[in-house]
């Protein structure tokens, strides 16, 4: 009943984007969706809210998820069939959300298949935390192996929120940045949405996604559509449409 008042809500307010890059919408093989029933309750969502495309991007870390390509693109052919028997008119695809950890760039080095998006676009998350130390060394890295290097929600990582120049040295060794929606209600904290915002004004956010783990984002992203800076970042030249 909550989720039919919610469809009522989003059919007038359809995002400018119709093509998402982020999230987490294969269950069982990190910390999104539970069922598949969740996942086509979200993707059907998503429709309303003027999505063509769903690029949905499993983490994987080592110690946790250590999903490699065949689990992904296994789940990622059940999800298809599903969309297909339900007939939603939404196309799906699968990369990863890598974490940078000493497994990563080993599997970079030992040229190992990675699953990218796009024109060979490589999305890649830290430590919320602490700056890696190898951070730098693993763009050059990712890079030279002919990957576009891009990462996950850069206004979330507290390293960066207190060191912007940081961001500086990413954006001039090419690194695309990629924006989470939901950042810019304060959903995960005032510092990230601050921080977000700052990267809106520098003209720093090549990709916005809505990082999607379960029903609750989608409340979120309806909630961003009338932000000042979702507004303002929408009048961007973000490459999501180009996919």
């Amino acid at each position: 009943m909550v989720f039919s008042l919610f469809k009522k809500q989003v059919a007038a307010s359809v995002l400018p984007l119709t093509i998402d890059v982020h999230s987490h919408l294969l269950p069982g093989i990190d910390d999104g969706v539970e069922s598949w029933e969740e996942s086509l309750l979200i993707l059907e969502e998503l429709i309303n809210l003027g999505y063509h495309k769903v690029i949905t991007t499993p983490h994987v870390l080592s110690d946790h998820y250590p999903n490699t390509p065949e689990i992904i693109l296994s789940k990622l052919r059940e999800l298809k069939q599903l969309v297909e028997e339900n007939n939603l008119s939404i196309e799906v695809e699968a990369a990863a959300e890598y974490f940078l950890d000493e497994t990563f760039l080993n599997n970079l080095e030992n040229n190992e298949k990675l699953l990218t998006f796009g024109d060979n676009y490589l999305l890649f998350e830290t430590s919320f935390i602490n700056k890696p130390t190898f951070l730098i060394e693993a763009i050059f890295k990712i890079s030279s192996q002919g990957y576009k290097p891009v990462l996950a929600h850069p206004e979330r990582y507290i390293y960066m929120q207190e060191n912007p120049k940081l961001v500086d040295e990413l954006v001039e060794r090419e690194v695309f940045l990629q924006l989470n929606i939901n950042s810019l209600t304060g959903y995960y904290s005032k510092g990230a949405k601050k921080f977000a915002e700052k990267l809106i004004d520098k003209n720093y956010i090549s990709f916005l996604g809505s990082d999607c783990h379960n029903e609750r984002h989608l409340a979120v992203i309806k909630e961003a559509c009338g932000m000042k800076y979702f507004k303002k970042i929408t009048q961007l030249n973000l490459l999501n449409n180009t996919l």
